[in-house]
């Protein structure tokens, strides 16, 4: 078993109103669908409301992150799956549901997680 990210970039969901209603509903269904399923780990959205912040390892808090994930927001799920082709069907299903285009990533295989 592996563990898929598939997210989105906010600025990819361009929906108002009653549109994104409806897609938080189908979402939801997705989300429920996958828990049922007993494939789901976690999921949600970044609050862009809420700066990023960096902590050293000397506990120090910057107001800065690193250039390569300054722009990191949108919604995020994580399932955990036998196959490649099983994320790429439920970045499919979350697709529909959120009238985007998702992105699938793997993570890496690491026993203590």
């Amino acid at each position: 078993m592996a563990k898929y990210l598939i997210s989105f970039p906010s600025s990819a969901m361009n929906l108002t109103g009653e549109e994104l209603a409806d897609a938080a509903r189908d979402a939801h269904a997705v989300v429920r669908e996958a828990k049922a399923a007993g494939v789901w780990v976690f999921g949600g959205g970044i609050d862009e409301s809420v700066p990023p912040v960096m902590v050293t390892g000397s506990g120090s808090v910057l107001e800065t992150t690193y250039e390569q994930t300054r722009h990191i927001e949108g919604g995020y799920s994580v399932l955990e799956l036998e196959t490649r082709e099983e994320a790429l069907e439920w970045a499919r299903r979350t697709a529909v549901a959120c009238r985007c285009a998702q992105e699938v990533r793997v993570f890496m295989d690491d026993p203590e997680s």
